[in-house]
């Protein structure tokens, strides 16, 4: 590990960075000195600016993807090094918001139907949670607690903690899994094949959805994540109020959640178009 790459890992972990969120900036501050081929620290605004135009023009990312490499680059400088950074100068691009892909209940059944035993548990377990893969793979059996009937998660994004429900549907499936595979001795939920010590990893949850929606035949794009919107999504739907969503989900603002308003189909097909109220007779004066 080169000084540079230790004093920036160190500068994150100070402030409790997630672990996702260290390996992006550090891959990206990685790839921006690989490109220019120099030590990042002797590289300036216009290496920057170059290297965000080419994000954009080659390698065609999305303003997303392009804003959080910036982050990254910007935290190096800023953080580590103790250098300014000028946002005139290296602006961020606006970011577009997409509305995310929502199964219908019916199919987030045949999603979970169609895994294999051991698949369906973690897709059970996002869809009745609405936990991101992150924190699902770092669950232990002690953050069961079948007592008050919740589920404690850990350490979430921001490093909070807080708790949801726990589905008596899901605690039978749990209890059923782990008498069928005998992992009593590990302190995690759902522990590492090679080594019970460990939790599995994200990829693992992430191609449990992908081969479970081709053996279902479901044509949207499913992954991890869409399990929650469709927890999220389905509350609402269901009458939930925002703001236990919001807590449900850990979201520190309500505008994050806010987007569930415009995912629920069952709550938008209940509103009346205002073409729908007028009056049968209203006709044009020509039909008169």
């Amino acid at each position: 590990m080169t000084h540079l790459r230790k004093m920036m890992l160190d500068e994150l972990q100070r402030r409790s960075y997630a672990e996702n969120t260290i390996r992006h900036y550090l891959r990206a501050v990685e790839d921006f000195a690989r490109r220019f081929r120099s030590s990042p620290d002797r590289l300036g605004p216009r290496h920057i600016r170059e290297y965000q135009a080419e994000l954009f023009q080659k390698r065609k990312l999305s303003a997303n993807s392009v804003g959080q490499h910036l982050a990254a680059l910007r935290f190096f400088y800023i953080k580590t090094l103790r250098r300014s950074w000028s946002l005139a100068d290296t602006p961020y691009p606006k970011k577009t918001r997409h509305l995310p892909t929502i199964l219908s209940r019916e199919e987030v059944a045949q999603l979970i139907h169609a895994a294999r035993p051991y698949e369906r548990i973690l897709l059970m377990t996002l869809y009745a949670t609405g936990v991101r893969r992150s924190e699902l793979t770092h669950l232990k059996i002690s953050d069961i607690d079948s007592q008050r009937m919740v589920v404690h998660i850990r350490g979430g994004k921001g490093r909070k903690d807080r708790d949801v429900m726990l589905s008596p549907k899901l605690l039978t499936a749990l209890r059923t899994h782990w008498r069928f595979y005998h992992r009593k001795s590990s302190t995690w939920l759902f522990p590492s094949n090679c080594r019970k010590d460990r939790p599995i990893d994200t990829k693992t949850v992430w191609y449990a959805c992908q081969k479970a929606a081709q053996r279902a035949g479901l044509q949207k794009y499913v992954h991890p994540h869409t399990l929650r919107h469709c927890f999220a999504t389905h509350l609402y739907e269901a009458g939930t109020d925002l703001r236990a969503i919001q807590i449900l989900l850990g979201h520190e603002d309500l505008k994050d959640t806010l987007i569930y308003v415009h995912l629920a189909i069952q709550r938008l097909n209940a509103t009346v178009s205002p073409l729908d109220s007028l009056a049968q007779n209203d006709k044009p004066p020509d039909e008169k």
